[in-house]
């Protein structure tokens, strides 16, 4: 499972998740407010907390769909799974 910082980071975009409600790994993140704008904020705060760089190819759709993928991404950046 994603560390504290990443659920805190992806959490200040998710408008539509309560302060104590759980966050799955399954999660539609459109589904819990995250739009466009909220996506490109996201990616920056998730490059400038873990001082990466999602290149072209993690930019996709189903990288940004759930909290378990958009982990999954980020820890390959991170040398690897689960990190």
């Amino acid at each position: 499972m994603w560390d504290e910082k990443f659920e805190k980071t992806l959490r200040k975009n998710l408008p539509f998740l309560g302060d104590g409600e759980e966050l799955d790994a399954g999660a539609d993140l459109r589904d819990l407010g995250l739009d466009s704008l909220g996506t490109v904020e996201l990616l920056a705060s998730l490059e400038s907390a873990y001082d990466v760089r999602f290149v072209d190819d993690a930019l996709t759709m189903d990288n940004f769909s759930t909290p378990g993928s958009l982990w999954n991404a980020l820890s390959g950046l991170l040398g690897g799974p689960g990190r």
